[in-house]
């Protein structure tokens, strides 16, 4: 599975659609999860995607679905790992995640996909911008997408001094879920372990079809180092913890909900409390917590 994220406008639905294309004259069999906002007010969402990859509408063995976020942050939506499940059982030779347009820590996917795609674009900001940006972390291969724009060789240079400080600085271990529920390193960054992997910068220009080929191969090029290291196997268990942590959470989450549904008034009364500063919200947490596991 293929995540591509990015800020919105670099182009991340364009090179999907592009690599797509690719991929079937391969002859494989693609899946699409493309990702939209949901509207706060409206409660809607345009799921706009399909019309930019509607050239692949008709071909049975492309399958595209369209996802609203629903509120959840983190780039996805909550039942985007189920479809991906079913795209599998599909026999699809391929699965691309595309996540909403995020800014610099949304990075859900990281815990979702064997492959992450950073999508940037020129006008990113300046080199400290680059390290402040966390989904930056989190890429297996960077496409610098509408190279033909004036900066796109700045970006590729400012990204690459963040890798550079990223391997003089950082020795923490290899992506998991540590107690706090927090994403963690879990694979190599020390150049000198056999296991390490040096994110490639690919430039590309999705609306020309100009660097999807050399996109594609450095995705090939991440697999096959995951496979010789067996760190597919130890992303697979990863992703497998983060879905079940997340429906576990979900599930603790109504019970909790359930169970203080009948309290409702009382509830309002300890609010009101609060909010005029007569009660301690930590303390009456762990009260009601303590009843909740009684």
């Amino acid at each position: 599975m293929v995540g591509i994220t990015g800020s919105p406008g670099a182009g991340k639905s364009s090179l999907t659609d592009r690599l797509v294309a690719l991929y079937r004259t391969a002859g494989r069999k693609v899946g699409v999860v493309a990702v939209d906002p949901t509207s706060p007010f409206s409660g809607g969402a345009i799921l706009g995607d399909r019309i930019r990859m509607q050239d692949h509408a008709v071909d049975p063995d492309v399958f595209i679905r369209s996802m609203a976020t629903r509120g959840n942050l983190g780039g996805l939506s909550r039942a985007t790992s189920d479809v991906v499940a079913v795209m599998d059982a599909m026999g699809k030779d391929l699965v691309l995640v595309e996540t909403v347009g995020v800014g610099q820590d949304e990075i859900e996917i990281a815990s979702l996909a064997h492959t992450v795609v950073v999508v940037a674009v020129p006008g990113l900001g300046d080199d400290v911008q680059a390290i402040k940006a966390g989904v930056l972390e989190i890429a297996d291969v960077f496409a610098v997408n509408k190279a033909d724009r004036e900066g796109a060789d700045r970006t590729v240079l400012e990204l690459q001094q963040m890798l550079e400080l990223r391997r003089t600085t950082a020795t923490r271990p290899a992506l998991e879920h540590d107690v706090g529920h927090r994403m963690r390193a879990t694979e190599a960054w020390s150049p000198q372990d056999p296991a390490f992997w040096e994110p490639p910068i690919v430039k590309t220009v999705a609306v020309r079809d100009q660097g999807v080929g050399d996109l594609a191969d450095a995705i090939e090029r991440h697999r096959a180092h995951l496979d010789a290291t067996g760190l597919r196997r130890a992303r697979d268990v990863g992703r497998a913890r983060a879905i079940f942590l997340a429906l576990l959470r979900e599930r603790l989450l109504a019970g909790a909900l359930d169970r203080l549904g009948a309290e409702e008034g009382h509830l309002d009364e300890i609010a009101a409390r609060i909010a005029s500063r007569e009660a301690d919200p930590f303390r009456l947490a762990d009260e009601l917590s303590a009843r909740l596991r009684a």
